[in-house]
């Protein structure tokens, strides 16, 4: 790993200086920033959480035929490979 010297911290204030310098110009703060990650997380945790409630309800429609075929199946072959 890399050492972090005086010179790595110069340059970091530098940049963050001009970085800080055209987001200024650009009226850009650092809370409206984090507000928009905010917001667009929250509306991803919102989709997902839509999209798995969808899905939930057709994953148990086909639990009820899938699982008891697939455990059917495992003891059979777990009956046969005693014998």
């Amino acid at each position: 790993m890399p050492k972090i010297t005086g010179g790595t911290i110069v340059k970091l204030l530098l940049v963050s200086l001009l970085v800080g310098i055209v987001l200024a110009v650009l009226d850009i703060d650092p809370q409206n920033v984090l507000q928009s990650l905010r917001d667009a997380f929250e509306s991803l945790i919102a989709m997902g959480a839509s999209l798995f409630g969808w899905a939930f309800k057709y994953i148990l429609i086909g639990a009820v035929v899938v699982v008891p075929v697939w455990l059917a199946l495992y003891l059979w072959r777990y009956v046969r490979g005693r014998n």
